[in-house]
């Protein structure tokens, strides 16, 4: 070995990502491939905007997330903002969901234990939740604005509409 060579140059500079780096963004991406399949399958609104806020907040820890639709009652909004205080829980965020043509679907509030704001990756985590509410919103939207009143099935259809009915 020369003087010059600390033996550093002829290592690989490229870092790889730490396993558990690994183990995370697996756990994100599966997480959000269950919340696309409710969404494309149609589940009850109420029941997948519940499991995006849980998702969020085991995502990010210490946190306690709340969607509300833009239909809901903006009294409904503060009397859980005045709760949240009265048990001791700081704004952690607040944003409005929102469609690509800049509509307000509902909102996002979390909640947490202790006064803090969100790190850049978990507002990339925010965000994501944000888009897949949004998603689940406008196709609810679009369900009823078909005549569905809101009744969703709760899974895949089987078979073609244009089928005769099997007799019995």
């Amino acid at each position: 070995m020369n003087e010059h060579d600390f033996g550093i140059r002829n290592r690989s500079q490229k870092r790889k990502a730490p396993r558990d780096c690994d183990d995370e963004i697996q756990y994100v991406l599966n997480a959000e491939e269950q919340l696309l399949q409710s969404i494309s399958a149609r589940s009850p609104l109420p029941q997948v905007l519940n499991r995006i806020s849980g998702a969020l907040d085991c995502q990010i820890g210490g946190v306690i997330s709340l969607m509300s639709l833009a239909t809901d009652d903006a009294r409904d909004a503060a009397a859980i903002g005045t709760n949240a205080a009265l048990f001791g829980l700081c704004t952690f965020y607040t944003g409005s969901v929102v469609a690509g043509n800049d509509e307000v679907l509902g909102c996002l509030d979390m909640y947490s234990s202790v006064p803090r704001k969100p790190s850049a990756k978990e507002l990339q985590l925010i965000e994501r939740a944000r888009c897949l509410a949004a998603i689940a919103i406008k196709l609810d939207k679009e369900a009823d604005h078909q005549g569905n009143l809101g009744m969703r099935r709760s899974g895949p259809v089987r078979g073609s509409a244009l089928e005769p009915p099997v007799p019995i």
